[in-house]
């Protein structure tokens, strides 16, 4: 007699069949300890037979028709021609699953026009159907993990992502306030895709969907001119600045030199930015462009606000 049980101590076992190695070849009247996480799915001679639950079973002629090694061996000698095995299901919760995606998703903004997308998160499952999941994904396989099945499920949520930002999203900007929303979408639309396998999405949550770095830039930009509200005063405060940083990188034997350029530059920078950024001048644009880049050469914008501007001031022409 024998007792056929099998405890995970990785966390990681969805399926392990018993015998583990040797004939598959079960003894009549062998106990079957099932634990309260698990199931565990008989077979003989290649078919399922039955599965049984949390508890202790006794594997007789009575309850299973297992055929005992004695009576097998006046024909077929020490190997059986008749085999039975058990395959023991984790059905414990399986946290911490991750997905995200290898390349960037196309998604057409109404803000940002075309912009590629990444994305990562979390799902945690647990086995729904026993005999399903045996048959239909694990197969023979005499030990499946999560790590088999991981690559297998990405796969499925990355297909049904890109649908539902399509459908849901209009621009990233709305992002903050969908991120439930989409969860919530995401969990119904795979439900059918992992109970077809004998799996049920426990949990499934987006961590972050993330812009290139360019785009994150050209954004901050823009918000930070829309910050900015009065761009005359502004452009002053940066001036300012500026001076006051190159006064501190003086030494003291050109601390009067650095004074004295710092005042005429003062005097007449203002009128340059006046000149340069005030729409009502009567400057062509060819002369604006020039005294903006002054500006930038001088350190008083940034190589952004250049950017900026130069191109509102190329509409214009």
């Amino acid at each position: 007699m024998e007792v056929i049980e099998f405890l995970d101590d990785s966390g990681t076992v969805l399926v392990k069949r018993m015998p583990d190695n040797g004939q598959l070849e079960i003894k009549w009247g062998s106990q079957l300890t099932v634990r309260e996480s698990q199931d565990a799915v008989f077979f003989r001679d290649g078919k399922s037979l039955d599965v049984f639950t949390a508890g202790r079973h006794v594997l007789k002629t009575q309850n299973v028709p297992v055929v005992g090694k004695w009576v097998t061996s006046f024909g077929y000698g020490e190997n059986s021609p008749f085999r039975a095995e058990v395959l023991f299901v984790g059905k414990q919760l399986f946290p911490n699953f991750k997905w995200g995606t290898k390349e960037p998703i196309l998604f057409k903004d109404t803000e940002l026009q075309m912009v590629r997308l990444r994305s990562y998160g979390s799902f945690s499952i647990q086995v729904h159907d026993s005999l399903l999941f045996v048959n239909k994904v694990a197969g023979t396989m005499g030990l499946y993990t999560t790590e088999v099945i991981s690559d297998y499920l990405r796969g499925i949520i990355i297909s049904k992502f890109n649908v539902v930002l399509a459908r849901m999203l209009k621009t990233v900007f709305d992002i903050p306030a969908s991120m439930d929303d989409l969860n919530l979408v995401m969990r119904t639309e795979l439900h059918n895709d992992f109970e077809g396998l004998g799996l049920k999405l426990h949990d499934f949550y987006i961590q972050s969907i993330s812009l290139p770095d360019e785009v994150q830039k050209m954004i901050d930009t823009r918000t930070g001119m829309n910050a900015m509200g009065n761009l005359d005063q502004y452009m002053k405060l940066k001036i300012a600045d500026s001076l006051g940083d190159a006064a501190k990188n003086n030494g003291a034997a050109g601390a009067g030199l650095g004074l004295g350029a710092g005042i005429g530059m003062g005097m007449a920078l203002p009128n340059m930015i006046q000149q340069s950024i005030n729409p009502q001048n009567n400057e062509s644009v060819s002369d604006k462009l020039k005294k903006l880049k002054e500006l930038l050469d001088m350190g008083a914008l940034t190589q952004d606000e250049f950017d900026t501007k130069k191109k509102e001031l190329l509409k214009q022409i």
